[in-house]
């Protein structure tokens, strides 16, 4: 029991004495704790006012950088506004003394002004007194002055225009006339032509004399017959051992020509034997119109064109122009302007296929009114043909504007096939007619002398007075007569018009 006491009693005394210790460490540490806090307050304190000081230090330092910045921007637009002014004070002082010299010099020319007006007065009135003296001394009035000073101004300008027009020609020519020589000798060297011309009438050899009364027949029923089937005219007359067949239309004169062949081999005529006759006539002249039209397309390398077209091209085989064989012409103008479009890096084949169908309407030319360019070209528009194949068969005479590169192939192919020698024919009466009406022409025309008409009305050379034409006129003179030719005659290719003058200075000595 005491010891238990004991144990009770240490136990409480222990716990007392823990208590007291504990209290005594936890007010030992209390007191540290707080004097700690105490300390980092006041640190926290002075370093937020060291803080607080350098805040407030670094504010007045900006604060005086940004004033000393807005300061030098005050004093740069300080100096830039009166930069400003004194540029606007200089422009003002300028425009000032320009005002004043402006004023100065409208007085001065107000004064000239002035002065000119009376120097005008002064030189009309002695103007009018040299002119008055003028007619004194020479003795015109001054309608007659002016109109020789008028005739002196045309001289000058007769001068200059013919100076002009050379200049231009000259330059023109320099380079297209080599260029078409090349192309054109080019083309007529690959192109030979053969111009063996058949006759307009057709004239059939009989063995005698008396096979004429059989074809006439009794009261002339056979000849009436013959020219029934036929639409020919025929003729008998006193020429020996022949008799001639007339038709406009040369295909009929063809069917009329191997009728009358056949019958005078076969001896029977009579009207049924005739129109037998004409049947097979027909028939081969017929196909012979066909094959000629399926040669020449094939010839040309031209297979797709309207039957109708090829029946129409092959009976141009038995018709002729100025002598010339209008198939064989159409195929050397195809000929032609395929060369010559290749020769300018054009197709070939439209040039070919415009060059053979372009006299198409000397087919039918006497059968429809009009043009055989437009007739032929009407014919290519119904048959289906391009637009540009049907203008340049309308254009080749210019009875339209040529307007493409095409038409303009086909008239100078046209015109080197009917130019070539020999190839076309006319008539003695109509070849004097016209070497006279160039002659005329020419010598229409003032200080003429002579005129000559050469090279088969090809060139005419004109002889002038040297005192009447200058050098400068005779341009001017061959040009008017040139373009008088072409607007009033029709020919052939083409005329070269020559102006000569000459001057002859003669010295006598005695």
């Amino acid at each position: 029991m005491p010891e238990v006491l004991w144990l009770v009693i240490g136990a409480v005394v222990g716990v007392a004495l823990g208590f007291i210790i504990t209290r005594f460490v936890v007010n030992a540490s209390s007191k540290r704790a707080a004097e700690e806090a105490e300390n980092l307050v006041n640190d926290a304190k002075r370093q937020a006012e060291t803080m607080r000081r350098e805040a407030v230090v670094e504010a007045k330092d900006e604060v005086l950088k940004m004033k000393q910045e807005a300061e030098a921007e005050n004093k740069e637009r300080l100096r830039e506004v009166r930069a400003a002014e004194n540029r606007v004070m200089q422009r003002e002082e300028s425009l000032d003394r320009r005002v004043e010299s402006l004023d100065a010099r409208e007085h001065q020319i107000s004064s000239m002004q002035g002065q000119l007006d009376r120097r005008e007065r002064d030189l009309l009135e002695s103007e009018h007194e040299v002119n008055l003296r003028l007619e004194r001394v020479a003795g015109l009035t001054p309608e007659e002055a002016k109109a020789e000073l008028l005739d002196t101004l045309k001289d000058e300008v007769a001068h200059e225009s013919a100076a002009i027009i050379r200049d231009a020609e000259s330059r023109a020519k320099l380079e297209a006339d080599k260029r078409a020589r090349s192309i054109l000798s080019l083309a007529i060297q690959r192109v030979a032509a053969d111009h063996t011309a058949e006759t307009t009438v057709s004239t059939i050899h009989i063995p005698s004399d008396d096979l004429k009364g059989r074809i006439i027949g009794r009261e002339g029923r056979n000849i009436r017959s013959f020219e029934q089937l036929t639409g020919t005219n025929l003729i008998i007359d006193d020429t020996p051992e022949c008799v001639t067949i007339s038709c406009f239309d040369p295909v009929r004169r063809e069917i009329g020509r191997v009728t009358m062949e056949n019958l005078v081999a076969d001896g029977r005529i009579h009207p049924a034997r005739i129109e037998e006759m004409f049947s097979k006539a027909e028939a081969f002249v017929n196909q012979r119109v066909q094959e000629a039209g399926e040669q020449a397309t094939f010839d040309t390398g031209i297979h797709d064109l309207h039957p109708e077209l090829v029946r129409t091209l092959g009976r141009l085989r038995y018709r002729t122009s100025y002598g010339q064989n209008v198939l064989n012409h159409s195929l050397e103008v195809a000929y032609l302007a395929g060369v010559m479009a290749s020769e300018l890096g054009l197709d070939p084949v439209p040039a070919k296929r415009a060059g053979l169908l372009h006299d198409l309407g000397k087919a039918v030319d006497h059968e429809v009114e009009g043009s055989h360019a437009v007739i032929g070209a009407d014919l290519a528009r119904r048959f289906g043909e391009k637009q540009e194949i049907v203008h340049a068969i309308e254009a080749h005479h210019n009875d339209v504007e040529p307007s493409s590169v095409l038409a303009v192939l086909v008239q100078a192919a046209d015109a080197i096939s009917a130019a070539r020698p020999g190839a076309r024919k006319e008539t003695l009466d109509a070849y004097i007619k016209r070497l006279e009406k160039l002659e005329e022409i020419a010598n229409s025309y003032k200080g003429v002398e002579r005129t000559y008409a050469i090279q088969a009305g090809r060139e005419v050379r004109v002889m002038v007075e040297p005192d009447q034409v200058d050098e400068a006129t005779t341009t001017v003179l061959a040009h008017d007569i040139a373009q008088r030719i072409e607007n009033e005659l029709q020919y052939p290719g083409q005329v070269k018009v020559v102006v000569i003058r000459e001057s002859r200075a003669v010295g006598i000595a005695k």
